[in-house]
């Protein structure tokens, strides 16, 4: 079955790019391969994939770099980025997410975790104009989405966020004056099943929270519950 995605894994470890590209495969992705970062570049300038699986650990620029420069082309700032690490201290997460990574599997991984993580990014990087929804507008304050347009203007300035964060606004947006909890948020924005120990929704919060500047404060947190977008 020809999913009709395509996937850049970059990774120098050739065995753990052959499994990796192997399962991608089995699940109907097409798949390319990189095995440092330069090539991975080239490869997304001359054709972009529809998502990156990124190793940090490369032999020349580091995952994290490369993730950067995606982020800082204008053509390839909203291309899903999955980071691939054997370090899984915190802080590497957190670096990660902050230029932008989408998502963050620490080796070893299952190749079963690894697909779900890919299929729930690709679900929810699709336009938002497949909901059947193309005119919608959404104002709170000096804050307004719009939806067909993909667009987030604060006091008439854009916000250039990534397609992530615009979802993960979108969601509480869509839902403003109600507190969402982490894992609802894991659940509809990330794809994630209810239960999934991460800190994934508090980074993205604070990343877009900074985006977000003058209107940084309709992004509330509700201590010990969650997040809400207030209503005004």
């Amino acid at each position: 079955m020809d999913s009709g995605f395509h996937i850049l894994v970059v990774e120098d470890e050739a065995d753990l790019a052959e499994l990796v590209s192997f399962n991608l495969e089995q699940a109907g992705y097409s798949v390319r391969t990189a095995g440092d970062g330069q090539t991975a570049l080239s490869l997304i300038t001359e054709d972009p994939p529809d998502l990156v699986v990124l190793d940090i650990m490369l032999p020349d620029l580091s995952g994290i770099e490369v993730c950067r420069r995606i982020r800082q082309n204008p053509d390839t700032k909203r291309l899903p980025v999955v980071m691939l690490t054997a370090r899984g201290e915190e802080v590497d997460r957190v670096i990660g997410f902050e230029v932008g990574a989408d998502d963050y599997v620490v080796k070893p991984f299952s190749p079963r975790e690894l697909i779900l993580r890919v299929g729930a990014i690709l679900r929810r990087a699709t336009p938002a104009t497949e909901d059947g929804i193309t005119d919608e507008t959404i104002q709170c304050g000096n804050l307004l989405i719009d939806v067909g347009a993909h667009r987030v203007d604060v006091e008439g300035q854009p916000a250039d966020l990534t397609a992530l964060e615009f979802r993960l606004l979108l969601d509480l947006a869509r839902r403003r004056g109600r507190v969402q909890s982490r894992d609802a948020l894991l659940e509809r924005v990330w794809g994630y099943q209810p239960g999934v120990e991460t800190r994934t929704v508090d980074t993205h919060i604070k990343r877009l929270r900074e985006k977000l500047g003058a209107a940084a404060a309709h992004v509330e947190t509700v201590r010990g519950v969650g997040y809400r977008l207030r209503n005004d």
